[in-house]
């Protein structure tokens, strides 16, 4: 069975070493195949206490098989808190079988005794079957076109 967890700053090494390692199988698709340290960094970053970002993973058979990592921001229009979710991913060799779906329905659940107000995403305009399951869970299109800038 899989098991839907939130980490935390208690994670020891081999967890974040197994997050990592399926990070690194998202990356060799959307980056650089040598961003392993900073990727490590950043993990490190979003588990300290004070941090503003969260990651919850799937577990099945003791190994991280799918993860999603968010950020808590403020919104004027939302009137409060939302999450902006940057990453939704699960290992190629445990795809379609409803853990993305368990992923968001348990940061939904988070989300709601914490009183956020809502949440949001991209993903890319073709991806028919990830914007399927984001609508099956009731999220719906936003017209917008979104910039970015890097140092």
């Amino acid at each position: 069975m899989v098991e839907i967890v939130k980490v935390d700053n208690s994670a020891d090494k081999l967890l974040r070493s197994q997050i990592v390692d399926l990070l690194m199988e998202q990356m060799e698709s959307i980056g650089p195949k040598d961003g392993r340290p900073e990727l490590e960094g950043t993990i490190d970053r979003a588990l300290e206490e004070e941090s503003k970002a969260h990651l919850f993973i799937a577990i099945y058979q003791q190994q991280v098989i799918g993860a999603a990592f968010l950020n808590v921001g403020l919104s004027l229009g939302k009137g409060g808190q939302y999450i902006w979710l940057n990453d939704l991913f699960v290992s190629k060799n445990y795809r379609n079988r409803g853990i993305a779906k368990k992923l968001l329905l348990r940061i939904i659940y988070w989300a709601e005794q914490k009183q956020i107000k809502g949440i949001e995403l991209e993903t890319g305009r073709n991806n028919e079957a990830t914007k399927a399951l984001y609508n099956s869970l009731g999220f719906y299109d936003v017209i917008s076109k979104r910039y970015g800038f890097r140092f």
